[in-house]
């Protein structure tokens, strides 16, 4: 039986945000538990890039101060770091107001430079992995990932927070070699049971929906949410705002690697209740995943089935982050005029669906479009 603890938390007030912590990891069996005196404790928030805290991109200050600072109670040496989509991590850790706790309380970057090849035997998509070498510099890690929307896997969760662990510029090659969100799900899941995170506390004190991961609109939830089992917790968050788990890639495949379970008869919720938290109106693609077959007919039909990203033109600043973060070759999106004074353009038969372009733009200005056939299937089905 997996357990997640639900806790109520109304604001990042200090104060609040260390009593629910500290309740949630008690609930869970108490510091003890997760980090010995003189071990070396990796925290690794999500720092997506460089955002204020009140933009939900990243792991609220507060949440991590509080995560810190219990961790420290218990005689561990923590350190903290994630590797951004854009930036290096002091100059994203300062924009998210995670550097000025971190320098409070005297903890130091990791290492999310440097890199290590690991293999993994019981990897399903991937038996290796480069990784960054804090993760082996330290004896355990805690997973602090923030309750977010995502355009390709439909949520960032506790199973998506350890892409962090890749170095910034091989995240694009993971995008090319795996572009459809089900083998993209696989490596994740893979790449979640090699770090194997000993904890994971989510912050869904103030979520993101719509398009996210880093382009929606905050969502007010008051809770966060604390498990071992990164599958369970998922799972429950899925379960909050009306989405079916199975219908979220590394939750189905988490669940086939052993990793945890979605299963409710199999998850014990202790905390507080369920129900205050539950809510219909949360915006996310909660339509299940077309059908897959490398090679297929149906692959073949991709561009007139998979959603499409496509730029709001009176939005676009021509900053050309959706261009340098594409990972296609030849890339899918281009300046069409030498100046640059025009959006981006895109071509789709280039396209890989990975939605980095969509993920990472500072304005929010990619939006994902419904193919007019996949709509007409859609209204078919519902008959």
């Amino acid at each position: 039986m997996s357990k997640v603890a639900l806790i109520r938390c109304e604001s990042y007030n200090y104060q609040e945000v260390k009593k629910s912590v500290a309740k949630g990891i008690e609930l869970l069996g108490g510091i003890s538990l997760f980090a010995r005196k003189g071990e070396n404790i990796l925290l690794k928030p999500n720092i997506l890039v460089g955002e204020k805290p009140e933009k939900c991109v990243t792991t609220n200050p507060a949440v991590f101060e509080a995560v810190a600072e219990l961790f420290l109670s218990s005689g561990a040496n923590i350190s903290y770091g994630d590797s951004p989509a854009i930036g290096n991590l002091a100059g994203a850790a300062k924009k998210a107001g995670l550097a000025e706790v971190a320098d409070k309380l005297d903890i130091r970057m990791a290492d999310f430079k440097n890199r290590v090849d690991l293999f993994f035997k019981k990897g399903i998509q991937n038996k290796k992995f480069t990784i960054a070498k804090a993760v082996t510099d330290n004896d355990g890690v805690i997973s602090i990932p923030k309750l977010k929307t995502h355009g390709l896997e439909k949520l960032t969760g506790a199973v998506k927070n350890q892409f962090g662990c890749i170095p910034g510029v091989l995240k694009g090659e993971f995008h090319v070699k795996l572009p459809h969100a089900e083998d993209f799900a696989k490596m994740l899941v893979d790449l979640n049971n090699l770090i194997k995170p000993r904890l994971y506390i989510m912050d869904g004190v103030y979520a993101m929906e719509g398009n996210g991961p880093r382009g929606g609109t905050q969502k007010k939830m008051n809770i966060l949410l604390f498990s071992k089992d990164p599958i369970a917790l998922d799972a429950t968050v899925c379960r909050l705002i009306d989405l079916n788990p199975k219908y979220v890639p590394t939750i189905k495949y988490g669940a086939k690697s052993g990793a945890g379970t979605y299963l409710e008869n199999e998850i014990e919720l202790v905390g507080d209740e369920f129900k205050q938290f539950l809510t219909t109106q949360f915006k996310v693609n909660k339509r299940p995943l077309k059908p897959y077959k490398p090679g297929s007919v149906v692959n073949f039909l991709n561009n007139s089935i998979v959603q499409k990203p496509y730029i709001i033109n009176k939005e676009c600043i021509q900053c050309g982050i959706c261009i340098d973060m594409c990972p296609a070759k030849p890339k899918a999106l281009f300046f069409n005029n030498s100046d640059k004074s025009l959006p981006p353009i895109y071509n789709y038969d280039n396209c890989i669906r990975c939605f980095c372009c969509q993920e990472i733009c500072p304005q929010s200005a990619v939006l994902l479009r419904t193919p007019l056939l996949r709509k007409l299937i859609n209204l078919f089905l519902k008959r």
